[in-house]
């Protein structure tokens, strides 16, 4: 089974990032006392200096396009032509079923 990934709130990953920031902590430091990893304490420095403070709200689970995800069909198929497929493929399946 995977490990559970916890998630931590905006007010953790802010305190995190300005005990880096302004008061100098390195990352090993703020990792032991915050009892997180040094790698997240990085990762938070390096989106917030990147985005600001929308990047240190939460990214999983968001869908990145929006609404019409999914291959999107090249054009409907009409009536005729889809009737006509569907008489192909009984034909074939009864065929196969009779041998």
């Amino acid at each position: 089974m995977g490990k559970i990934r916890k998630t931590y709130d905006i007010h953790f990953k802010k305190k995190v990032v300005y005990l880096h920031l302004n008061d100098g902590m390195g990352y090993h430091t703020i990792a032991r006392e915050m009892n997180i990893d040094k790698n997240q304490v990085r990762r938070g420095v390096n989106y917030f200096q990147a985005e600001g403070i929308k990047g240190l709200e939460e990214k999983r689970g968001k869908a990145k396009g929006g609404t019409g995800m999914g291959r999107p069909r090249i054009c409907p198929e009409d009536p005729e032509s889809k009737i006509k497929r569907l008489n192909a493929e009984n034909e074939m399946l009864k065929k196969f079923l009779n041998m």
